[in-house]
């Protein structure tokens, strides 16, 4: 997913994934530039030390091998695992915020809130127009230029040279996040499912989490949670079966290109 250049772009390593940061503030000048990086690299960090289960001493690697009780974690990481609760129960269990083992995963939440707090902090910090893109989800605020809006560009997962729709990004379509198999094989399960139909899905909607967690339920759930999903929420949908044909939602249709 590769969203539209702007006149300044910023990128650092996070959550085992590059981190592009776009601002359209041409006259911040450059200490407001530096400022904004590092605040958007101590977000992600912050939630990266508390929420990977692939440091063991994070916060909830402790609760996994039973060194800290759920009851006795931080504000924040219960939080975030009511959230993904909340999420399973809307999804009708298709979105988990449990592994195949039991132990607690957040990864289905935990970069969505992290780019959605950067996000905040750069608006906080008197940066109006700005893009965060974390491994493929994004988020955007503003407009890059007074006569353009950003734009995201959907990658095809058969041909990483070919794009399927690039679709302007406001409003209902501020934040869009992919799901699938092409990126990192099949790492998304649902206990009982069979294999989904989806080699990828992307999600548009206003906020990231909702993109994010609604991605990740289609591809989980095929096309009975796509219909119900795009029933339930204000999202938009383009998404691409194992034998390369695509679904599109009707506003999507309308305004990519």
């Amino acid at each position: 997913m590769l969203p539209s250049s702007s006149p300044t772009v910023i990128t650092f390593e996070a959550m085992g994934t590059v981190v592009s940061l776009r601002l359209a503030d041409t006259v911040a000048g450059e200490r407001r530039l530096r400022e904004a990086l590092a605040t958007a690299e101590r977000v992600f960090d912050r939630w990266n030390e508390r929420f990977s289960l692939y440091s063991p001493s994070s916060e909830i690697s402790l609760v996994a091998s039973g060194h800290i009780r759920l009851t006795d974690a931080s504000d924040e990481l219960r939080s975030c695992y009511a959230l993904a609760l909340e999420w399973r129960d809307r999804t009708g269990g298709v979105f988990t915020p449990h592994r195949a083992d039991g132990v607690i995963d957040l990864s289905g939440v935990v970069k969505a809130l992290a780019i959605n707090q950067a996000g905040a902090a750069l608006s906080s910090s008197g940066l109006g127009s700005w893009s965060i893109n974390a491994g493929g989800d994004v988020l955007v605020r503003g407009l890059p230029r007074a006569d353009a809006d950003w734009v995201t560009s959907i990658v095809n997962p058969l041909d990483r040279q070919d794009v399927l729709a690039s679709v302007p990004m406001r409003g209902a379509r501020s934040a869009v996040a992919t799901s699938g198999s092409a990126e990192r094989g099949e790492h998304i399960w649902t206990p009982g499912a069979e294999a989904s139909p989806f080699r990828q899905v992307s999600v548009f909607a206003a906020d990231i989490v909702t993109a994010d967690v609604l991605a990740t339920s289609i591809v989980a759930g095929g096309e009975a949670t796509l219909s119900q999903s795009t029933a339930d929420y204000p999202i938009d949908v383009l998404a691409v079966l194992r034998d390369g044909q695509l679904l599109a939602t009707p506003g999507l249709r309308q305004v990519s290109h």
